[in-house]
């Protein structure tokens, strides 16, 4: 008997196709945030996480965000290193995913002493916790103070020499190229959903049409000097800007940060567009969730169906949210 059996008039149920194969195996399926700032997140957000079936995140502590001093010193950043160490292990108690570090220098804003950094980083690459170095990569533009950009490149070249020599991968901030506003903000109130007024932002260090690819290409030739092989490379923030270059002409593994769509204009969409064009092989997602950003630590498992809706096989989701991540960072099966 069907509904149309019982219904005083035909439903829609009777012009729909029932025979749909619906993946089922999306709702269990595991995934891995490779690049978050959860130990900045509330206890809740990070409960989310947990909730939506997250099994692992990389949690960086590179970021200048959170210290309020500019330019910033090498002990704020150390403290930020050693704040996320000691939370890792509550909440992995709390939450029963598996929360790893990434540890390095950003270069958002200037650091004074930086080689301070660099000298200790060494012995932080040998916890078992840390799984990359990073986030860190040139920027084009800093926040309050500029950055020289040979300086810049000095510092992001070490870490991935200190990333080659422990074997770990390195996590680059590749700079987005947001989607034009469709009107601006007051300057003096910055973009809703983000804490750092971009109206702080300095003249650019790199010069060109477009210095957020550029500054990409500085990356790779930075890898290359400092012997870390391209394969042990993850391009966070990757975007249409720089998805052709990462994918034809290195053999970098990709993140697109989906975590924020409304700032940077990378969504499931985008991801759907690069796996249809290169595959799932080199690909991963992550969210970049941090407590100055208006984020969303459903963004994964929203973007698992999403994918499969825009077309891409349920394997191939599984690929690109557990199987490489879980791979490239060292997570346990």
């Amino acid at each position: 008997m069907t509904s149309d059996d019982i219904t005083a008039r035909p439903t829609d149920a009777s012009h729909l196709d029932d025979d749909l194969d619906l993946p089922t195996e999306l709702l269990n399926t595991p995934w891995i945030d490779g690049h978050n700032h959860a130990q900045t997140l509330s206890w809740e957000d990070r409960e989310r996480y947990a909730l939506s079936g997250c099994a692992g995140m990389v949690m960086v502590a590179s970021g200048y965000h959170w210290t309020p001093y500019k330019p910033v010193r090498a002990a704020d950043v150390r403290f930020l290193w050693d704040d996320a160490i000691n939370r890792r292990a509550a909440i992995e108690r709390n939450h029963f995913f598996e929360p790893k570090l990434g540890l390095g220098v950003h270069t958002g804003v200037r650091i004074e002493d930086p080689d301070e950094l660099l000298a200790a980083m060494a012995d932080y690459c040998t916890l078992d916790a840390v799984a990359a170095v990073g986030e860190t990569g040139v920027t084009p533009t800093q926040h309050v103070e500029g950055w020289d950009f040979d300086e810049q490149r000095a510092v992001v070249e070490a870490q991935l020499a200190l990333a080659a020599d422990h074997d770990l991968p390195a996590i680059l901030h590749t700079p987005n190229t947001s989607p034009p506003a469709k009107r601006s903000y007051r300057p003096e109130l910055g973009t809703p959903g983000y804490e750092k007024n971009p109206g702080l932002g300095t003249e650019p260090v790199i010069d060109g049409d477009n210095p957020a690819l550029e500054a990409v290409k500085i990356d790779v030739a930075a890898a290359h000097d400092a012997g870390l092989p391209e394969d042990r490379v993850i391009a966070s923030h990757a975007d249409e800007n720089n998805t052709a270059y990462l994918m034809e002409e290195t053999d970098c593994h990709l993140s697109y940060t989906i975590g924020h769509s409304w700032l940077v204009g990378v969504d499931a969409a985008t991801v759907a567009d690069a796996i249809d064009e290169y595959g799932p092989e080199r690909i991963m997602i992550d969210t970049d969730c941090a407590n100055v950003l208006r984020t969303d630590p459903y963004a994964i498992k929203r973007a698992m169906f999403e994918l499969y809706r825009y077309g891409i096989d349920a394997e191939d989701i599984r690929t690109v949210v557990w199987e490489n991540p879980r791979r490239v960072l060292g997570f346990e099966e």
